[in-house]
């Protein structure tokens, strides 16, 4: 489909779904955002929700504005994944010592490594920039600076929540590894900090929504704030990085007869900021659920835990400012999944796939999510589908 058209009030509101489809508070989430003086446009993915702060599944694209809340607390979150060379034939029957050798490799939930990891011990991971990006650590609010060892013990650790690794094969029989996940705590630290310094601007007094705060240009709020976006972007993706090389080592030993090789990683961020230019103006880019789809850029789609998950290449459609969606997108709050599903519901929905099947992921069970293949084809005008992958082991936090 193409975009649906709705007024705005300063900008319209393209969105790639139905709107009578969409909660009505994440439509006035939009139509808020849509009232911000320093707004140029406002893109709306298919897998569109209420989110806490700005809707999860919109693109904001202002001039000389940045609003903290609509990148989300995890900063730089985001998908890798990478084709290897072992096929559906080299898996072993049972994959629970596989999953539980990856759950040993990469802490999950809130545990971290007992000590930093050395990027110069895993194998085949480029250190350049490393010690730089630690560096300017010095550089970041002070209000979190105490969480430094946090921070590098943390580094190539996967979180809670919906964050997950996988490993999977698609439809030609190749196995593919994928995860999900982006800044860790020091992200969260970093984003609530700057949207309590947001929220209390003069400029900001009058706003419809005082979780719509913004940092404008050419002002010391927003070098600070810009200072710790674009550092906390650059964590997820070396955190992410680190989960990959880890998760290599782990097939590389599990599978040594085999000798396993690996493709290009491919990476990207969904909630983030980007400077881009549109129609002759430079704008700051805000993804909250979606992923960057420029002409012939490789994104990652995942759906639920027990569905499947899409590698697309991007069309470069600007009136999307170059976006597609970041997942299947919830279609019910996690407290409400937990009130309609069971851990039966659970071990039913993720038949075939090698994962923790109790209640305390029964919120990431797929009947919250909406159909991965309906949100795809919704989107058909922003990437066209590469590989369609269908998970066979799933680590969840």
């Amino acid at each position: 489909m193409s975009y649906v058209e709705m007024p705005g009030a300063k900008v319209p509101i393209r969105m790639w779904t139905d709107p009578a489809t969409v909660e009505d508070v994440a439509l006035q989430q939009l139509r808020n955002v849509a009232t911000l003086p320093w707004i140029k446009g406002l893109a709306v993915m298919p897998d569109v929700h209420f989110g806490k702060g700005a809707t999860v599944g919109s693109v904001i694209a202002m001039r000389g504005a940045v609003c903290p809340a609509a990148v989300g607390v995890d900063i730089g979150c985001g998908m890798s994944a990478v084709r290897t060379s072992l096929t559906a034939n080299d898996l072993p029957g049972d994959l629970s010592r596989l999953r539980s050798k990856i759950e040993q490799a990469i802490p999950v939930g809130r545990g971290m490594h007992d000590d930093a990891v050395d990027p110069g011990r895993l194998h085949g991971l480029p250190t350049a920039g490393w010690d730089g990006f630690w560096g300017r650590f010095d550089g970041v609010a002070e209000a979190v600076k105490f969480r430094e060892e946090r921070a590098t013990k943390q580094m190539g650790t996967l979180g809670s929540g919906n964050h997950f690794i996988e490993v999977c094969t698609d439809e030609d029989g190749a196995v593919w590894l994928m995860l999900h996940s982006g800044s860790r705590n020091i992200g969260k630290e970093l984003a609530e900090h700057h949207i309590g310094v947001a929220q209390k601007l003069p400029h900001n007094q009058g706003l419809i929504d005082r979780d719509l705060a913004v940092f404008v240009a050419d002002t010391p709020q927003m070098a600070a704030y810009r200072n710790d976006l674009f550092w906390a972007q650059e964590y997820a993706k070396y955190n992410r990085t680190i989960m990959m090389a880890l998760l290599k080592d782990v097939i590389r030993k599990e599978f040594k007869k085999a000798k396993p090789t690996f493709e290009a990683e491919i990476s990207c961020h969904h909630n983030y900021v980007a400077e881009e230019r549109y129609e002759g103006m430079d704008l700051l880019v805000t993804r909250k659920g979606a992923i960057r789809a420029g002409s012939g850029e490789y994104g990652i789609i995942p759906g639920s835990m027990g569905t499947g998950s899409y590698i697309v290449k991007g069309l470069g459609n600007e009136q999307s400012f170059n976006s597609a969606s970041h997942g299947a997108g919830r279609r019910m709050s996690r407290n409400a999944a937990k009130r309609r599903f069971s851990t039966k519901d659970l071990e039913e929905q993720t038949r075939g796939v090698e994962c923790r099947k109790d209640s305390g992921v029964v919120d990431e069970i797929p009947g919250a999510y909406k159909p991965i293949e309906q949100v795809i084809d919704q989107q058909r005008d922003l990437v066209e589908v590469v590989a369609k992958l269908k998970q066979v082991v799933c680590v969840k936090g």
